[in-house]
């Protein structure tokens, strides 16, 4: 059995992730499998299933960092500190796929038409603990300067084309259910400016009681992590059992969503990641 793994394999390794990556931020198509067939040969006796697991590792780290991932490997932790520094390192030394990613994130958005749109919903991921290492990364490492996955967060029109992709789901899901009058009622709140209202979509179940939609878009996959406001969470707490998270994700052609009710201090992992600071 193949000892832990040595640099020229994780180096091999990441470069093979890095290709397929910048495939996928250009748009250009490419095969996994022929990118494994590659990568075996320069590996010590490696199966095709530890190099699946390691690109995931890949995977983890690149959602640390702030930067798109790969959709298909979904995250996992227990990675190497060798591992994390050299996909930092190379991250950090490859303006090309940095320009990829911002151009990536920035795109104006559209909302795609889909033949049945109910199709899209889906069931949420299963939880993944990041930042987990098997070894801790050596004190010095490279830092990528932008948070790419915030920046994609803040892009107002792939929140509106989200947005409007949910409403429309909404609206199938009503008139599906024999109530096309709340399917005439439904409200796109959040094209107010601002966040007074704390969530985007006003709709409804069968009954006709109110549901609150928050939406969170995102190009990347399920496990892309998301920014919320202080006040979504005190809205969603403050109206737990009508708040409804709809996430929705890989939005490209084939846009697929899951939704979470209640307040999203329960249904999320919340990790204050910026601070409001004044002069002590």
């Amino acid at each position: 059995m193949p000892s832990g793994w040595a640099r020229e394999e994780v180096e091999a390794t990441v470069a093979a992730y890095f290709a397929m990556l910048h495939a996928e931020l250009s748009g250009i198509s490419y095969s996994k499998a022929d990118h494994r067939r590659i990568l075996l040969p320069l590996l010590q006796g490696r199966s095709a299933q530890s190099v699946e697991f390691k690109h995931a590792n890949i995977s983890a780290i690149l959602i640390e960092l702030g930067f798109p991932f790969i959709s298909g490997y979904k995250p996992r932790s227990n990675y190497q500190g060798l591992l994390f520094d050299v996909v930092a390192d190379r991250l950090a030394a490859n303006p090309v796929i940095q320009e990829l990613a911002a151009a990536d994130t920035e795109k104006i958005a559209k909302v795609p038409t889909i033949e049945d749109i109910l199709n899209a919903l889906t069931e949420p991921p299963k939880p993944v603990a990041l930042m987990n290492r098997v070894a801790a990364p050596s004190a010095r490492y490279s830092v990528v300067p932008v948070n790419y996955l915030e920046r994609e967060a803040n892009n107002r029109s792939l929140g509106l084309a989200g947005e409007e992709f949910v409403i429309n789901f909404e609206r199938a899901r009503l008139i599906r259910a024999g109530v096309e009058n709340l399917a005439s009622k439904i409200e796109h709140v959040a094209k107010v400016p601002g966040d007074a209202a704390g969530f985007d979509v006003l709709s409804f179940e069968r009954s006709g009681e109110e549901k609150l939609i928050e939406v969170k878009t995102t190009k990347y996959g399920a496990h892309t992590p998301f920014f919320v406001s202080r006040n979504e969470l005190e809205v969603s707490k403050v109206r737990a059992s009508r708040y409804f998270l709809y996430r929705v994700f890989e939005f490209r052609a084939h846009p697929l969503l899951f939704t979470l009710c209640g307040a999203l201090s329960s249904t999320c992992a919340l990790d204050p990641n910026s601070y409001v600071a004044r002069v002590a």
